[in-house]
C-alpha cells in the first residue's frame, strides 16, 4: 500500500529514480546495455563503501585470481550493477512479447518435471544482479508464481517494488510471513525464492561460503520439509554482447531435505558457487555476505 504521504519532499527522489526507470524501457536493448554500464561506472565511483565490499568478498571469495583480475572483475561487477536498475524495470514494465524474445532457455524439462508433481515448488534463485529479470523469465514457464521479498525501510519504495514485483508475480510477500509463504507452498503454488543474502536470526547458521563461514539462512531446508515441496535452482545470467539472457533451470534437488537443515544449506551453497563461477561479474559482491564474521 502507498504511504499516506507519499507526495512528501522526502519522497521526491524516489518519484524521480520511478520515472526515469519507466522511460528506460522504451530505450532500445542496446542503449540500455550502454546505460547501464555508465550509471555502473558511477556507483562504482560514488560508493567507495560498496567499492570496498565488493574488493574484500571477490578477493575473500575467488583468491587463485590474481590482484589485476581481481580488480577488473570487480569493475565489471559494478556495470552488471548498474545494468540491474534498467533490468528491474524491463522486468517489471517491458513489453511481455518484447521481454520473452530476449531469454534463451536451458532445462525446461526440470521445471516440467517438478509442476507434474503438483507439490508446490520452491523456486531457488539468489542475488546476482540478474535477480528480478530472471523472475520474470521464470513467470513466463509456470501457470501462477508468488515471489518472497525483502521490504524496504523507504515506505514508497517499498510499495512500488511490491507493486513492480506483483507484475511478474500474482502476489509478493514479506520474507518474514512465513505461514504464507507455507500456505503458498501447500497450495501447490510455486514461490520464487532467494535466501542467499547474510543473515542471523533464530534460523541462521555459520555455512560455508567460498570455504568462508557466513550467516545463512537455512529456511529452505525447513520450507521444504514442512511444506513437501521439492526445490528447484534456476539462474538467469546475461550474454556477451546484446543477445540478451540464458536462464538455466537445474534439476530438482534429490533426496532433499535431509534431517540436518546446516547439511542442506551447505549443500545449496555448493550449487551457488558453482553457477556463480559461470558468470562471476553478475554476483552481488557489493553485497556484505560477511559483514558478522570476524576479518581474518
Amino acid at each position: 500500500r502507498m504511504p499516506e504521504h507519499r507526495l512528501h519532499p522526502r519522497y521526491w527522489p524516489t518519484w524521480l529514480l520511478y520515472g526515469l526507470l519507466r522511460a528506460v524501457v522504451y530505450l532500445p536493448y542496446a542503449g540500455q546495455r550502454w546505460l547501464g554500464a555508465g550509471l555502473g561506472t558511477i556507483l562504482r565511483i560514488a560508493s567507495s563503501r560498496r567499492r570496498h565490499i565488493a574488493k574484500l568478498n571477490i578477493a575473500r571469495c575467488l583468491p587463485e585470481l590474481d590482484a589485476r583480475a581481481q580488480r577488473i572483475l570487480a569493475r565489471k561487477h559494478f556495470h552488471a550493477l548498474g545494468l540491474s536498475f534498467l533490468e528491474t524495470a524491463d522486468a517489471y514494465w517491458m513489453p511481455r512479447k518484447r521481454l520473452h524474445a530476449l531469454v534463451e532457455l536451458s532445462g525446461l524439462e526440470n521445471l516440467e518435471a517438478a509442476l507434474a508433481l503438483q507439490r508446490g515448488l520452491l523456486l531457488l534463485t539468489a542475488h546476482f544482479t540478474t535477480l528480478e529479470i530472471g523472475g520474470a523469465f521464470i513467470r513466463f514457464e509456470v501457470p501462477r508464481l508468488r515471489a518472497v521479498y525483502r521490504p524496504n525501510r523507504n515506505a514508497l519504495l517499498d510499495a512500488l517494488i511490491k507493486r513492480g514485483r506483483e507484475h511478474v508475480a500474482e502476489r509478493a510477500i514479506p520474507r518474514h510471513e512465513v505461514r504464507d509463504i507455507l500456505k503458498s507452498l501447500k497450495d501447490h503454488i510455486p514461490v520464487w525464492y532467494a535466501p542467499d543474502q547474510g543473515y542471523r536470526g533464530a534460523q541462521s547458521a555459520m555455512i560455508s561460503f567460498f570455504g568462508h563461514p557466513a550467516p545463512t539462512t537455512t529456511a529452505t531446508s525447513r520450507l521444504a520439509r514442512a511444506s513437501g515441496a521439492p526445490v528447484l535452482p534456476f539462474f538467469a545470467a546475461r550474454l556477451p554482447g546484446n543477445r540478451g539472457y540464458r536462464l538455466w533451470i537445474e534439476p530438482m534437488l534429490a533426496d532433499f531435505p535431509s534431517d540436518d537443515p546446516i547439511a542442506d544449506t551447505e549443500r545449496l551453497h555448493r550449487v551457488l558457487e558453482q553457477q556463480i563461477r559461470r558468470a562471476p561479474e553478475q554476483y552481488l559482491w557489493s553485497h556484505d555476505r560477511f559483514k558478522i564474521v570476524p576479518r581474518d
